[in-house]
């Protein structure tokens, strides 16, 4: 499935054109490796890393979904895997904390 329609599907991104932008401007990755186009294959098991306002979302896709559905079935195509997002501007804790 291409990466802009997962993202708009599942509700990571507004719109089609937003998951477009997001994906085109290098700053999401697929499994560590950086993604400059909208048309990049996403599979089942794929961890995606991207910066969404101040925080970084790490997701892994459970499931390609078969339409762009109501929230709870959205949701149900992905695992957050931080929870809840974390500061995008985290710094290294010195070994003394």
């Amino acid at each position: 499935m291409r990466l802009d329609r997962f993202l708009w599907w599942v509700r990571l991104a507004k719109t089609r054109s937003a998951a477009q932008a997001l994906a085109a401007d290098g700053r999401l990755r697929i499994d560590g490796r950086p993604i400059d186009r909208a048309h990049a294959a996403v599979r089942v098991g794929n961890v995606l890393t991207y910066a969404s306002g101040q925080h970084v979302r790490v997701v892994r896709v459970e499931a390609l979904p078969a339409r762009r559905g109501p929230a709870p079935e959205a949701q149900a195509c992905y695992a957050d895997l931080l929870g809840s997002a974390a500061p995008a501007n985290v710094s290294q804790q010195s070994a003394s904390d």
